[in-house]
Formats: C-alpha cells, structure tokens, sequence
C-alpha cells in the first residue's frame, strides 16, 4: 500500500471513530471532513510559512523585527481580511447557485468578484507604499519596530491584488464542493515561499541578507504566482467553475448578491482588523517583548486554529447546497456536524501544542520563553470558542445570512476586546479619542490581556451558535436572489 492510501485510510478512521463515540452522525461529519481536510492542509502550509517567516527573522534579527513583522502583517491583514469577505459572498453565491443547477451564473459570479477585488486591493496598495511608516508609528515608539514594520508592508502589499484574485478562486472551486484543486495550487506555491523567505532572510549563497524585506518579497512572488495558476486552470474549463472571458464583463444582479453578502462580512473583518490595532498599541506600551510574545504564541496556535477555516469552508459550502436544493433538514443538520467534527479536530490539536509550549517558544530566538509559553497556553484555553465561532459563522454565511456574524465581531472585538485589555495599561497612559482624554488602565497588565483575548472569542462563539440554533438564518436564505 502506497504512503498516499495510508494516509487517506488514517483519516477515513478519524470521522469513523467520532461516529462510533456517539460524537457525530457518520454520513453528514464524513462529508464535511472531507471538503475541509484540503482546506486544512492549505491554511496548514500557510501558516506554517508564517510561522517560518517569524522563526527566521527572530532568529536573524530578534525580538524588535519580530514585532515589526506583527505589525506590518496586521496591516496587511487588513486587505488579506476584505478578501477573505469578499470571497465569502462569491462562495456563498457559488454554492446555491450550483445547488439550484445553474452553473453558467455561477461561472458569472466568479468574473464580477474578480472585478470587484481589483477595485478594493489597488487603492489599500497605494496607501500602504506611501504611509507604511507612520502607520506603524502610530503602534510603536520603538524606531527600529517601526523600521522593519514599515518596510515589510511596503512590499508585501504590492501582490495585494493577486491575493485577492487566488481568493476569489479557490472559494468559487469550493463554492462548487471542489476544495482539492485549491490545495494543489498550494502545495505548489507555498514551498517556493518558504524557499525564497529562507534564502531572502538569511541571504544563502550569492543573495545579500534582505531581514524582513526578504520574507516579503517571497510572499509577495508567491501571491503572484498562485493567481497566475488559479486564473490559467479557471480559463482552461476543465474545472467546476470557470472564467468566461466571452461572457457581458457586468452583471447588476450578480454584484449586488455578492456585495450584499459580504458587505457585513466585510464591516465584521474591518472590526476584526481595526480592533486589532488598539490591542497592538496595548501590548506595544507593554514593551516590545509584549508584542514579539504576542506575535509567537499567535502563530504557533494558528496550527490548531486552521482547522475552523477548513471546517467553516465545508460548513458554507454544504449548508448553501443543501439550500440550493430546497432542504432546510440537510442545511441544519451540516451546520451541527460540521460544527462537532471541527471542534473535536481543534481541541486535539491544541492540547499538543499546549504540551509543547516551551520547545516550541525556543525554537523561535526569543528572549522572552516564559512569557510566549503563557501566550500559547492562553490561546489554547481559546481554541474552543474560535472552533465554535468560525465554524458557526461558515454556516451562517453558506445560508448568506452574514449580518449575525459582523453583530458577534462588534461584542467581542469592541464591547469585551479592548476594554478589557485597556485595564492593563499603567494607570498613568493617558489616551485621546475626539479631543477628549482619559486613562483606562489599572495596571493589571498581562492578567486584563489573557482574560480579553479568552472572553473575546468565547462572546463570539456565543452569538454565531444562538443565530444558527435559532433557525431564521432559513428565512434570510429563501429572500436572498441571484
């Protein structure tokens, strides 16, 4: 038996064994299983390649330029965060426009979300080349932070662009319940990646050592060529979906879905993404190790996060189908499928990342172990409220019922997030906001920052799971037309 079956035997096991734990019901989690697992070990082999971009330039430069990459990857997170909105509604209206048989509008919608992502990346892009410095100012006093933040963004933004069109494309292929083809391209793209951000970083062979600039410019060549691949096997017709370039380059209708369903989606990932900001200034008054310990327990427990991105994709496609098709039944009974795998799959992984803390705190150069071990740990107290939250909102979104999701962002980012975590500041941080100025902190330090990042996500999860339990997600789906 090759090493390809055994894999694939293994994780056959894996929803099988669920099953016979009384877990989940074997036929709705093995279908959900299987459309996230290509997810998976595409969200899996990027954040692995951010976990290598923070491993090497911790280790060339340390804990300033860790910080610095925090960051500027914030920023960046910011377009990588409108895509992803973005890309929700071109999944959404994929999927029940494939559930109701009429694939050639589906075809339609990828071109218009193609269209309306060139119109969103450009102008963040332009922005970004001539303010990367003093947005990263405004996080951080600490010059050289701020010299490698700013230089990161400068030139990882310049394949905003193409992020946004791979996007648009592996979510309209998984839309269509093809979520294999987008991880190839992955499997392809991610290792030159990590190739270049090895040999830019450290500046192997004839290659001058590039710092940050080098782990940039290996993601931004490597944006460009996963969009190249996507759009060349779209156009080839060979797939679900594909771009018809001989096809009107407008549709009003069309547009108007997609934007409806992601215009909350896209309110909730600029919440999401600005409520980082004040989060980052907190940590930045904190100290810088604050920010480096941050950033290092945040991507080692991504590893056990990713999973929900996989399990939120299986969730949006299934549950759109099952609508397309007219069977309320099937689209509930995929939500809470979905939603016990993914959250079984999660925990499990987090509890070896948690055991593991301390090498994997090592591994990274920092000067500051114990207090990265702690953040990994607190993360790992989180994976079940991100489980819940995102897999939740992956159903909410296949039933194009986003709005829920942008009010779950608004009470955990806003209401718990940053009111909870402004109590660590020093009693003497004064902050102005509209000319007027006031001192939240009580210097409870990393305490108010561990219990804002716990209540934030478990909030979250309390909303999205309400909405889904309540059943009128099914009247949103049945007025939405395309």
């Amino acid at each position: 038996m090759s090493v390809r079956s055994r894999v694939r035997d293994a994780l056959d096991h894996f929803p099988s064994t669920l099953a016979r734990l009384g877990v989940v019901e074997r036929s709705s989690a093995t279908e959900a299983f299987d459309l996230a697992v290509p997810v998976m070990v595409t969200g899996g082999l990027r954040v692995l390649l951010r976990i290598a971009d923070f491993l090497f330039v911790g280790i060339a430069l340390g804990d300033a330029a860790i910080g610095g990459l925090e960051i500027g990857f914030q920023y960046y997170f910011i377009g990588f965060g409108l895509s992803l909105a973005l890309t929700s509604g071109t999944i959404s209206v994929v999927s029940r426009l494939q559930g109701e048989g009429r694939g050639g509008r589906a075809n339609l919608a990828v071109k218009q979300s193609l269209l309306l992502s060139t119109v969103i990346a450009l102008p963040l892009t332009a922005a970004s080349w001539l303010y990367a410095e003093p947005m990263v100012a405004i996080l951080t006093d600490d010059p050289a932070v701020v010299g490698y933040g700013a230089a990161y963004l400068q030139v990882v933004m310049l394949s905003l662009v193409f992020r946004f069109y791979s996007m648009v494309a592996a979510r309209a292929l998984a839309g269509s319940a093809d979520t294999r083809t987008p991880m190839y391209v992955r499997l392809l793209t991610l290792p030159t990646n990590l190739v270049l951000n090895a040999v830019l970083v450290f500046g192997l062979g004839p290659v001058p050592a590039l710092g940050v600039v080098g782990a940039a410019i290996g993601t931004a060549v490597a944006n460009t060529l996963a969009s190249l691949v996507f759009l060349a096997l779209l156009v080839s017709g060979r797939y679900a979906v594909t771009l018809p370039l001989s096809r009107p380059h407008v549709d009003a209708g069309l547009n108007r879905e997609i934007v409806r369903v992601a215009t909350p989606l896209a309110g909730m990932r600029l919440l999401q993404s600005t409520a980082r900001f004040p989060f980052l200034f907190i940590l930045g008054v904190l100290g810088t190790p604050a920010l480096a310990a941050y950033a290092i327990g945040r991507r080692v427990m991504l590893l056990a996060l990713m999973p929900a991105w996989g399990y939120a994709t299986a969730a949006s496609t299934l549950v759109g189908q099952a609508i397309g098709a007219g069977d309320r039944d099937d689209a509930t009974d995929y939500g809470w499928q979905t939603l016990r795998i993914g959250l079984a799959t999660q925990l499990l992984l987090a509890a070896v990342l948690v055991v593991a803390a301390r090498p994997l705190a090592l591994a990274f150069g920092t000067e500051h172990v114990d207090l990265t071990v702690d953040f990994i740990r607190v993360f790992g107290l989180a994976t079940a409220g991100f489980s819940v939250a995102r897999t939740m909102r992956g159903s909410l979104r296949g039933a194009g019922d986003t709005r829920w999701p942008l009010y779950a962002e608004l009470l955990g980012s806003y209401v718990v997030r940053i009111p909870i975590a402004a109590l660590a500041l020093p009693a003497t941080v004064s902050i102005s906001v509209a000319g007027f100025s006031f001192a939240p902190g009580l210097d409870l330090g990393y305490t108010a920052v561990f219990l804002a990042i716990l209540v934030d996500l478990y909030a979250k999860a309390a909303v999205n799971t309400g909405r889904f339990w309540s059943g009128k997600w099914w009247g949103v789906a049945q007025r939405a037309s395309t």
